[in-house]
């Protein structure tokens, strides 16, 4: 058993707080991922549960053993957590063996070190030294030296983020399969959203020094906590509405909901842009806008669309588009929903309810 549990976990930097009361747990043989902004306390999290920094309060524990407490701090070298770091910090002096092998025991250690070379994929470069190697071969090498002494827990402190974008996309993949076939549980740490999706079993969203929501992928993106969250997995538009019998009437009609409201009553929905379908003729569910901007993505274009003023609808609605249906920048487009609206508990202040313009009573 390797799981994390976290809970009222405090942490200063001077007099400065950092983590506020923060909850987190991870179960065994899971891959995680802490999503959030640069500032919201992720590197002085992993800090805290390598036992690199002092929290003023709060319990960590792994694999069911304290780490931190009001009464026990145990010191980083004994906490049995495998470290990889952003830049690797391979030692330079040494070999890709002498750098795996590097605090094993003498007893097994050719041995677990080969058994590592296997499982990253370097075998037969074991007598290389780091100068010699990519920056992704790097990056193996640390995750091997991680791996290598059988920790409970495995931290990945945004270990892609100075490599190439194809390089990145490849070892991020290449990383979690080695993870999973070793049966580790492990929390890699990122502001880079497709790097959390493509990565993780279970997302932790930080914001301001606490975990504001946990789920899959598949959930928070689909289903986020509050409009924070929804912009922190990608961007949403966030149209005002009135919510009630799981349906949001809204500028466009009546959409169905991904849940039941608490209550009627006045509130905020999200649509992801991929839901918002661009025709270039008026139909009885559409909303005409026109195009203030268009950005070529290779698979697809972002088109910002600003709708009359009558809609009161925030500007701009964003939308993908495929390249030989997109419209120029200028032109007029007709928007209609696909899909369900997913309502926030907590209504945004910013937004004000809209009259609907057209009915529209089940998802496709």
């Amino acid at each position: 058993m390797s799981g994390l549990t976290i809970t009222g976990l405090r942490a200063a930097h001077g007099r400065t707080p950092v983590l506020h009361g923060l909850g987190l747990e991870v179960e065994d043989g899971v891959l995680a991922c802490v999503l959030g902004p640069s500032g919201c306390g992720k590197s002085t999290l992993l800090r805290v549960i390598t036992g690199f920094h002092q929290p003023t309060a709060g319990k960590v524990a792994v694999g069911g053993r304290i780490l931190n407490d009001d009464h026990t701090r145990i010191p980083a070298e004994r906490r049995r957590i495998g470290y990889v770091p952003q830049d690797g910090a391979l030692f330079p002096h040494l070999t890709v063996a002498g750098n795996i092998g590097f605090g094993l025991p003498r007893a097994g250690r050719r041995e677990r070190v080969a058994e590592m070379l296997a499982l990253v994929g370097l075998d037969g470069l074991g007598d290389r030294h780091p100068h010699q190697l990519s920056g992704g071969q790097q990056q193996r090498v640390a995750l091997a030296r991680a791996l290598a002494p059988r920790p409970e827990l495995v931290l990945l402190d945004e270990p892609f983020a100075a490599l190439d974008a194809a390089l990145r996309t490849d070892l991020r993949a290449e990383v979690a399969a080695t993870l999973r076939q070793a049966g580790a549980t492990a929390i890699l740490v990122t502001h880079d959203v497709d790097e959390a999706l493509a990565f993780a079993d279970v997302i932790a969203v930080m914001r301001g020094g606490r975990i504001v929501q946990t789920g899959t992928p598949h959930e928070l993106y689909h289903q986020p906590a509050d409009p924070g969250v929804a912009r922190t997995l990608g961007e949403a538009n966030l149209l005002p509405a009135e919510l009630s019998d799981g349906h949001a009437t809204t500028a466009f009609g009546v959409l169905p909901l991904t849940m039941e409201p608490q209550a009627a009553r006045r509130g905020v929905v999200m649509l992801r842009p991929h839901q918002l379908r661009l025709a270039a003729a008026p139909d009885t569910d559409t909303i005409e806008a026109r195009v203030t901007a268009r950005r070529f993505r290779g698979h697809d274009y972002r088109i910002e669309l600003a709708a009359d003023s009558g809609h009161e609808l925030p500007a701009p609605l964003i939308a993908y588009s495929r390249a030989e249906m997109a419209p120029s920048t200028g032109q007029t487009a007709h928007i209609a929903i696909d899909g369900t609206a997913h309502p926030f508990e907590q209504p945004t202040p910013a937004l004000q309810p809209v009259p609907s313009r057209a009915t529209r009573t089940g998802a496709p």
